[in-house]
């Protein structure tokens, strides 16, 4: 795979127009944030890499000092990881949490904790929650991976929690078969400047390098699981390409005084696999409706599928910078957002990089466009990764999968506009000038960065 073809692979929608990544994308997850997914990620595991790691992100925009309730999973909400290892657009597998309060406060107090909490199991945490991991297969009686594990509570501040990193060690569990899980509260990964929305910075470009959603904490789930685990038939050196996408699923509220309790059938409400799709392809009044869809019925949505071929913002950058905008309709961007990346799919970019079509078990007379993040696990680690990805040459990097470490937002920018490696669009070349996120990652499961415990307004 050359590399200029590899650049060209990666022209999209959306490039620096993302309400974060899906942070209040689309008008009713903004009013239930709760089940509003933020963020998916999924590559090879650094440090184990017969194992991918699968992180999901929801409840965006955490100030540290939201109490005194701070920021709990719904209870008796379905939070899915979802794995489509034969292109039908329907999960394989899902990985499914679902969480339940024990709140000791009762008419005695309004604290979350009325002391220090060094331990998970200190009687100080007054307000915990817990949850059961099930993996779950069609066809077959979902299998109970965790049956009563504890979340790492919100981080109420340094005096309550010294040691928050202690609290997310005791709440990781060890999986049957390998891997491990851990549900936490975590520094937003995502970085960019949100200035995007005043005319995509300013018209000039002079609203730029400040990481918006630094301060801010998101609630995470992770997963370390076997490659074998995931792949068609347990052959990941056959199959090893797999779609992944976070979905939530709620019940209807039934209310009462001071109750509000869930009946009926789960419903989905959100769903992410790209980041930035449901942003900037998706146009405001089809969001919702994209977020209740699965990725099965994608293609049989007249207005996504040509908000796709003829996306938006390549026209607000040429008319806003005067860069013109590649010519439609983007057979390219079908392939990045709804096929994956190979030969196979017929499409303008005749090589492979991460489509089910390149799995060899698989039956391709099922196979339907589907909007999913799509990992090829058998591209080798890189030692040093580059934040551009596939754009610089890191074919481990996103669209492949995508890192914590990827800058999605900078990648968008300058493939929508035509860029190869090494060859910039000049007056786009700084990007959105934030090229990290705030927190340093860890070089260890979880990998996402200890949540943020001081108030986002501080001075200076």
């Amino acid at each position: 795979m050359s590399l200029a073809i590899a650049s060209t692979a990666l022209i999209g929608p959306g490039a620096g127009t993302g309400n974060a990544s899906s942070h209040r994308e689309a008008p009713l997850t903004a009013a239930d944030p709760q089940v509003d997914n933020t963020d998916v990620y999924a590559f090879t595991s650094p440090d184990n890499p017969d194992t991918v790691t699968l992180i999901a992100n929801w409840l965006p925009f955490q100030e540290p000092n939201g109490g005194p309730n701070f920021y709990p999973w719904a209870d008796g909400a379905h939070y899915d990881v979802n794995i489509d290892s034969q292109g039908t657009g329907k999960p394989d597998i899902t990985y499914r949490w679902t969480f339940h309060t024990d709140d000791q406060r009762g008419t005695n107090t309004f604290l979350y904790n009325n002391g220090v909490v060094n331990n998970l199991t200190d009687p100080t945490l007054l307000f915990r929650q817990y949850y059961t991991l099930q993996e779950l297969r069609p066809g077959c009686e979902p299998v109970t991976l965790v049956e009563h594990g504890q979340v790492a509570p919100s981080d109420t501040g340094k005096a309550s929690m010294p040691d928050y990193g202690r609290l997310r060690n005791q709440a990781t569990v060890q999986l049957p078969g390998g891997g491990q899980t851990v549900a936490t509260q975590a520094a937003d990964p995502f970085f960019l400047d949100l200035r995007v929305f005043d005319l995509l910075y300013g018209g000039n470009l002079s609203e730029v390098g400040q990481n918006t959603l630094a301060g801010y904490n998101v609630n995470t789930v992770a997963l370390q699981i076997p490659k074998s685990r995931l792949a068609f038939k347990g052959d990941p050196g056959r199959n090893p390409v797999i779609g992944v996408w976070s979905s939530t699923e709620k019940q209807t509220l039934k209310l009462s005084p001071g109750k509000a309790d869930p009946t009926g059938r789960h419903v989905q409400v959100s769903r992410l696999g790209n980041p930035l799709v449901n942003e900037v392809v998706v146009p405001a009044g089809l969001k919702d409706t994209f977020n209740s869809l699965p990725p099965s019925q994608d293609h049989n949505q007249p207005v996504l599928v040509n908000k796709v071929l003829n996306p938006e913002v390549p026209q607000l950058v040429q008319a806003i910078y005067g860069i013109p905008a590649p010519a439609t309709p983007r057979t390219d961007l079908q392939e990045i957002f709804l096929t994956g990346i190979a030969k196979a799919t017929n499409g303008p970019l005749a090589v492979d990089l991460n489509s089910q079509l390149m799995n060899q078990d698989i039956d391709a007379s099922k196979f339907v466009p589907a909007e999913e993040l799509r990992l090829n696990m058998s591209t080798p680690v890189t030692a040093n990764p580059d934040r551009l990805g596939v754009l610089d040459g890191d074919f481990q990097g996103y669209p492949n999968g995508r890192r914590l470490t990827d800058d999605v937002v900078d990648i968008e920018l300058q493939a929508l506009e035509g860029a190869t490696p090494g060859h910039l669009i000049p007056a786009l070349a700084a990007g959105d000038k934030v090229d990290h996120a705030d927190k340093p990652f860890s070089a260890a499961f979880p990998y996402v960065a200890l949540p943020y415990a001081k108030a986002v307004n501080q001075p200076n």
